[in-house]
This record gives structure tokens, C-alpha cells and sequence, in this order.
């Protein structure tokens, strides 16, 4: 019987770190991706396909700075900004598992969709921007940015510089599920949802519009995995399993956890905020909202029996 699958691509599955960030770097990151999706397809799972988009978001910041700087070329907002990258990025990703399918003599239609996801105004992240973005500016350069844009800036922790930081709403509803659903159920492969999805607001009941804000793409991956009734929920990133005591002598890698488990090692402070938090949030949100399973891992360990940390109801 075959199963529906949300698998979330993390950034470094397209644009791994020291990687000046070509466009072939990207073919070819893609290509070993592809041919990993193809594990879930051989084992009868149809599958929508989300990722992550943080490198690519920051080139193209560092593009417009250069062009606003040389040109006078206005800047490109973080929605639109966002969207760009879906885009391309759904044509790289698209492309390479077309070329892996005709080599296995498999034909199916595979369906890049720009992705809107509501989020509220209100949102307590918006009194707080602490997701940074784009490049890295000298304290004087920042504070006459923030004086012109009316934008934040932050002090990067490592010392780099200083960098415009914007909030991270909670996802609300994410547009255009039920098609999403029908179209992958009926054996095409869907991307969606890329980077967490363009973040958007209604100004009125009747007006929609983009917002300066980043979705985080786990969270909203697991929302959408709960909304078209995804049977399992795929995270993956670099490591092949989820640890405890990361990188210390007392490392240890988990094969399951429950839920209640999950929680009591994220208030432990197990899992850090910008790296292994969200995830454990978005794998216990999908597990404690259906009951099914779902596994954090590395894309080269995908579909592999014991492959991962299965995170399980109880």
C-alpha cells in the first residue's frame, strides 16, 4: 500500500559549508540528493519535498547590497527574496531527479509550487527579531542602516560584524495544501514549501501581503505534514542520528525516543536552539498531533532500515 511522505531537505543538502555556492556546486549537491529520494520511491512511498534556503537567501541579500551600492538597484524584499529562491531551487532539485528517474526508466511528473504561509502580525517574534540575514556590516554602517530602513541589527556572537536580524513567526496555515495532497497522492513528487515558505500576512480580510520575516523551514515542514495526513515525517540534516551530550566524550547517538522523551532532553538543553532544537519541535509537533512516526537523519541514510532517530509517540 502505498504511503505519503513529508521529507524536509536541510540547506547543507544543496550548499554544504565552505562551498562558494555555484550554481554547479548546487547541481551536483542536488544530484546526490535525488538519487537518495529515490530510496523512498522504490520502497512505495509517494513524497512532497521541502528545503531550506539560508545560504541561498544570503547570497542573494549580498547580491542586492552590491547592486543597491554600484547601481542604486532598490533592494529586493526578504518575501520576495524568499520566493526567488524557491524558485531556483525547485528547478535545480526538479531537474536532478528528473535526470535520476529517466535513468532508472521510471516517468513520473514532479511539480516545483511557490509556497505562501500565513502567519500573524502579532506574533511575539516580531517584538524580537533574532533570526539574522544577509551580509555583515562595520557597527557605523549598521547603525545608519537601522536609521534609514528602520530595520534591527545584531552583533554577530562570533565576532564577524554586524548583520539585520528578522523575525521568526510561527507558521499558521500554509496555502494550497489540498493540491499539494491530491497531486502527490496521484504519484507526482511535489516540492513546496521551500524555505520554510514565503511568509505572508492579511493587512485586511481581503488583502494578502509578503511580510520582512523567516519561516523556519522544520516547523513548517511538520505543519505541512499534518495538514495533507503525511503518513511519515522525514528531517534531514548532517548527522545520521540525533545525539545527546553532542560533541563531548559522553556523546551518545539515540536510535528511538518517545516523545515524553524528546521533551525532557530538550529541557535538559540537550538540543541547541539554532541547530538540533527545531527539528526535535517540528518531529514531537507531527508525532503528538497524529501519532505516526518521524525520523531525523542524513540524506545518505534515507529509507534505510534502523537509518536515523525515530521519534515515536510513546
Amino acid at each position: 500500500m502505498e504511503k505519503l511522505a513529508v521529507v524536509a531537505l536541510g540547506g547543507n543538502a544543496l550548499l554544504k559549508s565552505g562551498q562558494k555556492g555555484t550554481i554547479d556546486d548546487q547541481i551536483d549537491n542536488a544530484r546526490v540528493a535525488a538519487e537518495n529520494l529515490m530510496k523512498l520511491q522504490k520502497r512505495d512511498y509517494n513524497f512532497v519535498i521541502t528545503h531550506g534556503n539560508g545560504p541561498q537567501v544570503g547570497n542573494i541579500l549580498l547580491a542586492n547590497a552590491a547592486g543597491n551600492q554600484v547601481h542604486g538597484i532598490p533592494d529586493m524584499p526578504l518575501d520576495v527574496a524568499v520566493a526567488y529562491s524557491q524558485g531556483f531551487i525547485g528547478y535545480i532539485i526538479e531537474q536532478q531527479l528528473r535526470n535520476v528517474l529517466r535513468e532508472n526508466e521510471m516517468y513520473m511528473d514532479i511539480i516545483t509550487i511557490v509556497t505562501q504561509v500565513i502567519v500573524n502580525k502579532q506574533d511575539p517574534a516580531f517584538l524580537n527579531p533574532t533570526k539574522p540575514v544577509g551580509p555583515y556590516y562595520t557597527k557605523e554602517q549598521a547603525d545608519n542602516l537601522s536609521l534609514e530602513t528602520g530595520a534591527v541589527y545584531k552583533e554577530d556572537a562570533r565576532g564577524r560584524g554586524w548583520r539585520k536580524v528578522v523575525a521568526s513567526p510561527r507558521p499558521l496555515i500554509i496555502n494550497n495544501t489540498n493540491a499539494i495532497s491530491k497531486l502527490a497522492r496521484a504519484h507526482n513528487i511535489i516540492i513546496a514549501v521551500g524555505g520554510g515558505g514565503i511568509p505572508v500576512y492579511f493587512e485586511r480580510h481581503d488583502k494578502l501581503t509578503g511580510i520582512d520575516a523567516v519561516i523556519d523551514k522544520d516547523l513548517a515542514s511538520s505543519l505541512l505534514a499534518r495538514q495533507i495526513n503525511a503518513d511519515k515525517f522525514f528531517i534531514l540534516t548532517d548527522v545520521p542520528k540525533v545525539c545527546i551530550n553532542y560533541n563531548t566524550p559522553q556523546e551518545f547517538a539515540i536510535d528511538k525516543m518517545t516523545i515524553n522523551e524528546a521533551q525532557q532532553y530538550f529541557q535538559e538543553g540537550q538540543f541547541a536552539p539554532g541547530s538540533m532544537g527545531p527539528k526535535i519541535t517540528a518531529a514531537v509537533q507531527f508525532v503528538e498531533s497524529t501519532g505516526k512516526d518521524a525520523i531525523i537523519t542524513s540524506i545518505e541514510r534515507l529509507g534505510i532500515d534502523n537509518g536515523g532517530t525515530r521519534i515515536v509517540f510513546a
